[in-house]
């Protein structure tokens, strides 16, 4: 990258051009106190590569150069408005009673359309003047400067009210002429170092989230890290990200957020179809919004913002999302080329995520091959030798005299068919696992058991069995988990009991639909007589709903039996499920 002049080195080396230029703008600038403070301003000017410094110097060397109360520098954005406006002159209480400042309009765009100088005795007299914002001074002598750059209008310099109530003469119009041509030069210079600046953190913050989301982190923590930077680099007040959820089709929702609202706007939803970040999202172009007050995005909508700035994250036809920017109403719009350089930047973020992603999938795939082969050896080697072990047990059991030894070889061979089923129910688990985006049936039942240890006052036994996550509909799994929740809820409140144990099977019928079994046991106090029953009502419609059966009873030392029983379609089950 080549090194751009810094400085003072850059003011020196333009000093006898911009000399040149002035004599050749009026041979009458000969007093040599104003060319020397011409020259001054020149240098001040150019001694900065800050653009916001270079712009303020120049406003402020404008005003002391003609004598002015009042200056102000406006920034053309492409639609020809003010982007940004640089008052002079004006005390903070002032300031802070002009409720708008410029827009460069009525009489302050004629220097923008006309290309030269405006000078006035009262600009109140033009017919272009519109009038005073509220809280604004009264102004009368006028003088209006274009800034060009490159051959393009980068601004308006303004002059308001010269001292001791004087006119704008011709010098002072040749004056500031001067002035503001040798400022294009510092401001072109100005506004290409800010430029590369920028695109050097850009360029960072891009290989900075290739480099984390190829290396496995986890893509919420890079996407937080992406919206931070935005907000930093785009100099916004607040940064979002929206993502489209499949449950809830139509709508985009704030999922990442920064800044000091984040919390707030976490969660908000925005219709795709009625929305400008729905519009970004389906046609894969950045749009920037004058003003969100005027939006319909309800997250910024009415929290003060107004300049506002939506890039869609990744390329046309594979949008993954929306970054949503946005300003506090007083400040000044983003900038075309901060909308050039976020839209690159959101584009390279977004592959890098598909590229993480397809990475990943490439890793799940290697995962759900090692998973699928465990699940063959166990059915095919491990299961069929455990199967031929009972059976040879059960061919000797007529051997034996002793009804001891029978009675041990028997039970030997029901740990042995309890084993086989376990080792079936993970066969099922590891040929049919969860997506990454849902909790497994299983999971879900676990988790419940879980939670109600603590009202229970003892952790549930569960013992699970057949292809709970690959035969059970969702909606009969809802069904199941309700059931299962009332049932643990009424141990907790009325058995008293220290030992409770949940079963859930999926058990074949022979030439009939296979069944889905809960059952829950306790050793607690047993049911009453008498008493409220609506908990086991509730239980029995559920499966009456499904053409299923219920029934609960007491244990038969102790406690209470409940079963919930109920079809599963035939469709839902796998090819050779048992």
């Amino acid at each position: 990258m080549t090194e751009l002049p810094q400085g003072p080195q850059l003011a020196h080396r333009r000093l006898d051009d911009l000399l040149t230029e002035v004599h050749s703008l009026s041979p009458r600038l000969s007093d040599q106190g104003r060319m020397h403070s011409l020259l001054q301003a020149v240098l001040a000017i150019g001694s900065d590569l800050d653009l916001q410094t270079v712009l303020r110097r120049l406003t402020e060397a404008a005003a002391q150069l003609v004598g002015a109360a009042y200056a102000g520098l406006g920034v053309v954005d492409e639609d020809g408005s003010f982007a940004e406006f640089i008052p002079v002159g004006f005390t903070k209480e002032h300031a802070e009673q002009i409720t708008r400042f410029p827009h460069g309009k009525g009489v302050l765009g004629v220097p923008l359309q006309k290309r030269r100088a405006l000078r006035l005795a009262d600009l109140r007299e033009h017919p272009e003047f519109i009038g005073f914002p509220a809280g604004h001074p009264p102004m009368s002598s006028f003088l209006g400067v274009p800034i060009q750059v490159r051959g393009e209008v980068f601004g308006n310099l303004y002059l308001a009210d010269k001292s001791g109530g004087a006119e704008f003469d011709e010098e002072d119009e040749v004056m500031v002429s001067a002035l503001a041509t040798a400022a294009g030069v510092a401001i072109d210079n100005a506004r290409l170092y800010e430029e590369a600046r920028q695109r050097e953190r850009w360029l960072a913050a891009t290989t900075e989230i290739t480099t984390r989301l190829l290396s496995g982190a986890d893509s919420p923590e890079v996407l937080a890290y992406l919206v931070r930077q935005a907000r930093e680099i785009g100099s916004a007040d607040t940064a979002a990200i929206l993502l489209p959820d499949p449950r809830a089709r139509g709508h985009l929702f704030a999922e990442i957020a920064d800044g000091p609202i984040a919390q707030e706007i976490l969660g908000t939803a925005v219709d795709i179809h009625d929305s400008v970040c729905g519009e970004v999202y389906e046609s894969g172009e950045p749009k920037g919004i004058p003003d969100l007050r005027q939006a319909n995005c309800p997250m910024l909508t009415h929290r003060g913002y107004g300049p506002g700035l939506t890039v869609p994250l990744g390329t046309p036809g594979n949008t993954r999302g929306v970054l949503l920017l946005g300003k506090l109403a007083e400040r000044a719009p983003f900038t075309a080329s901060t909308r050039r350089m976020l839209h690159a930047f959101s584009v390279q973020a977004g592959v890098a995520l598909e590229l993480a992603e397809a990475r990943r999938a490439s890793e799940r795939l290697v995962v759900l091959e090692e998973r699928d082969r465990i699940a063959k050896d166990l059915h095919d080697v491990v299961i069929q030798r455990l199967f031929a072990s009972a059976m040879t047990l059960m061919s000797t059991m007529r051997l034996f005299s002793s009804p001891e030894a029978e009675e041990r070889v028997r039970r030997t061979i029901d740990e042995l068919d309890s084993t086989i089923r376990e080792i079936r129910s993970t066969i099922f688990a590891l040929q049919n696992p969860p997506s990454h985006q849902d909790t497994s049936l299983r999971e879900r039942i676990l988790k419940l058991a879980e939670s109600t240890a603590y009202s229970l006052g003892c952790h549930p036994g569960v013992g699970l069995d057949g292809p709970i996550d690959a035969s059970v509909p969702d909606e009969i799994g809802e069904q199941l988990l309700a059931v299962l929740g009332e049932a643990l809820s009424n141990v907790a409140r009325h058995a008293r009991a220290t030992e409770v144990h949940v079963s859930v099977a999926v058990e074949e019928n022979a030439g009939r639909p296979a069944t889905l079994a809960l059952t829950v046991t306790d050793n607690g106090v047993g049911l009453p007589e008498e008493g409220r029953r609506s908990g086991l009502r509730n239980m029995e419609d559920r499966a009456r709903a499904l053409d299923g059966e219920f029934f609960a009873r007491r244990g038969e030392t102790c406690g209470t039996v409940l079963s919930w029983r109920v079809p599963v379609p035939d469709d839902s089950l796998p090819v050779d499920a048992f």
